[in-house]
């Protein structure tokens, strides 16, 4: 049976992965230690970090299950997607500063000192076993899409995706992972905003869409619009989103406290605006291709629906792209945990950078194989939204509460956070496979729970006088601004980040409008053609600015 797929569509997908290949190859030449392998020197550029950041929290999950939503619902779907808005700028008005001062390589590393050596390795075990688990299902989703859409055996795609992703995460590290996020992120936002118009004109226009669908234009129209499901989803990826590793590593591998604020505003403003762009297709999809069986291929049927040859492969890179970033940041941040938090500390705390680098990169192909494996045996297990739920009822909550309260509060004890997780995690499990309470009010029992167990340990003062000496400088390191002498100064490294970033960029440009040439006689073949040329100017103005930067550095030596 024919996918619908030509070989522009495959010549597309496979330039892209070759693209994003060669970004981590090239990318291991600037990579020198740990701290690059993990911190990017903490010398990454805000504003690259954001949009990394962005698309650490992106997937195709976002263009099947928010897409279903959207199909069935309409705008709820964006109001769901836009609880990370509030989370992002929290995180940047009480966090952004403390993650930066407190001088990590990975996200865990601070709990010894905040409250002791169980507390670090309870939280590191776990956060390793929960991420494996969760990046198992994200692999998953997007083996079912790409075998879906490229009539291949689900096993090969998985493989496929799942290695390259190894591939350039094990050489490049952080560094890799920040470049093609933004890449990823460009091509991602030219293939969906090219979609917004096709959409809407398909669709007759705005107005037309908003008069056969008037439930759709309503804030709070299905289930998933009730005040009180919003309320305890906005609350439990509060929680969840701040204590993301990936989130908080973006926060320390910036050059500063200021460029850390910066990145979390910048984040926020992309977590406003683009699931507008994302779901608004699906949203007229309801229109051109009603009574869809699953609402979660809406986005799939309305793009084989309005997409020519080439451009559907182009579309297809892009779901790659949303769930691969992913990947990767997890894949960075958890090896991080594994090789400082674990190894390290647990089996050789006198390794040196050489011996931790091989470890790093090990430790990274070692988990790539495992999330490769484990994602296999996702579907035995009751399917992708069964052991998502699995996995937030059990770890989501419990493992985070303790982390980032801890950077938050100096009262809370090693007791509470060692009691918070364990606890919360059997209350998990009870309240998920014993009760009949709904999703929505388990959760906040158990989030009450949490809260409340590390709370209470923040009654009155511990006698340890050498844990209260530990807490002191801890705090009085997170009160003192980042120093001259701590900020990350690689010009040249950046440099030639920035010059990777820039043709990367460009050839992403090349590949859209040589693409769009094959359909220009289709409104199609002009939106990607006109997207694929702005791509190109973008490159070429960044190329001009870092040409006359050169210049005048070269003008100074002189």
């Amino acid at each position: 049976m024919s996918n619908g797929l030509v070989t522009l569509d495959y010549a597309a997908i496979a330039i892209y992965l070759a693209l994003m290949a060669g970004i981590g190859g090239a990318l291991g030449l600037i990579v020198k230690n740990v701290k690059d392998f993990f911190a990017g020197g903490n010398n990454v550029p805000w504003h690259l970090g954001a949009v990394s950041n962005y698309m650490t929290m992106m997937s195709t999950f976002v263009f099947v299950a928010h897409a279903g939503i959207a199909y069935k619902d309409g705008l709820v779907a964006m109001v769901i997607l836009w609880s990370a808005v509030p989370a992002a700028l929290a995180g940047t008005a009480f966090l952004a500063s403390r993650w930066r001062r407190a001088g990590l390589v990975t996200p865990v590393e601070y709990l010894e000192q905040r409250y002791n050596a169980p507390v670090r390795q309870i939280t590191s075990w776990g956060g390793v076993l929960f991420r494996v688990m969760d990046n198992m299902v994200r692999l998953y989703a997007l083996g079912v899409f790409v075998s879906g859409a490229l009539g291949c055996r689900m096993g090969t795609a998985v493989a496929v995706c799942g290695g390259i992703v190894v591939a350039y995460t094990m050489v490049g590290g952080l560094w890799a992972v920040i470049v093609t996020d933004a890449i990823q992120c460009a091509i991602l936002l030219m293939i969906t905003t090219v979609m917004v118009p096709l959409a809407l004109g398909a669709a007759g226009g705005f107005g037309a869409l908003a008069e056969a669908l008037p439930q759709h234009f309503t804030w709070a129209n299905g289930a998933k619009g009730d005040f009180w499901f919003l309320f305890v989803y906005y609350a439990m990826v509060l929680i969840k989103f701040n204590g993301n590793w990936a989130f908080i590593q973006r926060f320390y591998c910036t050059e500063d406290e200021r460029a850390a604020k910066k990145m979390g505003l910048f984040s926020a403003v992309l977590f406003f605006m683009c699931p507008v762009i994302f779901l608004l297709p699906a949203i007229a999809a309801a229109v051109i291709v009603p009574g869809l069986a699953n609402p979660e291929e809406a986005y799939v049927s309305v793009c084989k629906h309005l997409l020519p040859p080439g451009v559907m492969g182009l579309m297809i890179a892009a779901m790659l792209a949303a769930t691969m970033s992913t990947l990767s940041s997890e894949y960075n941040v958890t090896a991080g945990v594994l090789t400082r938090d674990i190894y390290q500390r647990l089996l050789r705390p006198k390794a040196g950078e050489r011996e931790q680098m091989a470890v790093a990169r090990v430790m990274t192909l070692l988990l790539g194989g495992v999330i490769i494996w484990g994602a296999s045996l996702v579907r035995q297990m009751g399917g992708a939204f069964e052991v998502n739920k699995t996995l937030m009822g059990l770890f989501g909550v419990p493992l985070v509460v303790p982390l980032i309260f801890g950077v938050l509060w100096r009262r809370p004890k090693p007791w509470g956070a060692v009691a918070s997780i364990l606890s919360g995690i059997v209350l998990g499990v009870v309240l998920q496979r014993y009760t009949a309470l709904d999703w929505e009010t388990a959760t906040f029992y158990q989030m009450l729970w949490c809260l409340a167990v590390l709370l209470g340990s923040a009654a009155g003062e511990s006698r340890d006088a050498a844990y209260n000496g530990r807490v002191a400088a801890f705090f009085g390191r997170l009160a003192t601004p980042v120093s001259e002498s701590e900020r990350a100064h690689d010009p040249h490294g950046r440099k030639a980040l920035m010059v990777l970033f820039t043709v990367a960029l460009g050839l992403s440009g090349v590949l859209f409008a040589g693409v769009s040439l094959f359909s220009l006689a289709l409104r199609s073949g002009m939106y990607t053609l006109a997207a694929g040329v702005v791509c190109c100017a973008c490159a070429a103005r960044l190329g001009w600015k870092l040409r006359a930067g050169k210049k005048q550095e070269v003008g100074i030596r002189r």
